[in-house]
């Protein structure tokens, strides 16, 4: 029986993808026709155990990572096997391989740059495979990649239903007053960008004017002694989307998840947990990412 249903889905895939997608293989997607300029690259993950009708994450990796590395240092593929999810894994375009958080165009609904790429990897896929639901899109990141979750929230609110971030900054912080693409914003890592709910969510409006839509939950990781990006930007970033979301950021509920996590829930749509003498480099928790996903139930 096990022999048959994995015939089955290796018959499902390749319909859909062709030779070129073997089920359970990383695979480079060489196709330009999802991005506006000369943009990421991206890897596909299809696994062996795919769904009927599949979730995708868009997994985003670090400074200096590739999509092949995030794939290597994070659950997510072996979780998709589990859940039976196709993955994405993006390759920022540009040297030391962070992503443009700071230019006019990335941080603009249709603005292109980095950030419409990204959507441009969603969409091609989507399009190719109708199966997938396209109402259980997910991304998670980390670093510089957990800061182009929080701006592909803010900028394209519309085709993303969850958002997990480890170690970043709030969307629009690192923005470049001389427009520059990929540019460093020291201000911000160091956590001197401090403001209120208010003006935090106004940032995430001008990403996409006129936007009055549903918008993707966003769970929030830091560590608390991160010396690469201010733990400030954890408060940073729950102000920007308790803003968002119309909670009041004073009243959030605290909870030790356990011994190294404390978390605070200011309401269904967000939640963030920090790391207790965490360091930039935290281990993703799969599991519980995959049950705010709404993959799984939440872990014990």
């Amino acid at each position: 029986m096990r022999l048959l249903l994995s015939l089955l889905s290796f018959l499902t895939i390749h319909h859909i993808f062709g030779a070129q997608i073997p089920p359970g293989q990383l695979t480079q997607i060489t196709s330009d026709t999802y991005a506006t300029s000369k943009g990421p690259k991206f890897h596909l993950y299809v696994p062996r155990n795919l769904s009927k009708h599949p979730a995708l994450v868009v997994a985003i990796h670090y400074c200096t990572g590739t999509g092949p590395a995030y794939f290597k240092n994070s659950p997510y593929g072996k979780l998709a096997e589990q859940y039976g999810f196709i993955a994405i894994y993006p390759t920022s375009p540009h040297n030391g391989t962070c992503w443009d958080l700071s230019s006019r165009k990335t941080l603009t609904h249709n603005g292109g740059s980095d950030s419409g790429d990204i959507v441009g990897m969603v969409k091609w896929l989507l399009g190719r495979y109708s199966e997938v639901d396209q109402k259980r899109v997910y991304m998670v990141g980390t670093s510089s990649g957990a800061m182009m979750v929080n701006v592909l929230a803010g900028a394209y609110p519309d085709l993303f239903a969850a958002g997990i971030a480890y170690s970043g900054v709030p969307a629009g912080c690192f923005v470049s007053q001389q427009d520059l693409v990929n540019a460093w914003n020291s201000t911000c890592a160091q956590g001197k960008a401090v403001t209120s709910p208010k003006e935090w969510a106004t940032v995430v409006s001008s990403m996409n004017p006129g936007y009055q839509g549903p918008r993707p939950k966003m769970l929030i990781y830091h560590g608390s002694k991160d010396a690469a990006i201010s733990p400030q930007n954890y408060e940073e970033t729950t102000k920007q989307w308790s803003g968002v979301f119309g909670y009041d950021y004073g009243n959030g509920i605290k909870n030790a998840e356990s011994d190294k996590y404390v978390s605070t829930t200011w309401g269904p749509n967000l939640m963030g947990m920090l790391a207790k003498d965490g360091t930039h480099d935290l281990k993703q928790l799969g599991n519980f990412d995959m049950a705010w996903f709404g993959l799984s139930a939440i872990p014990t």
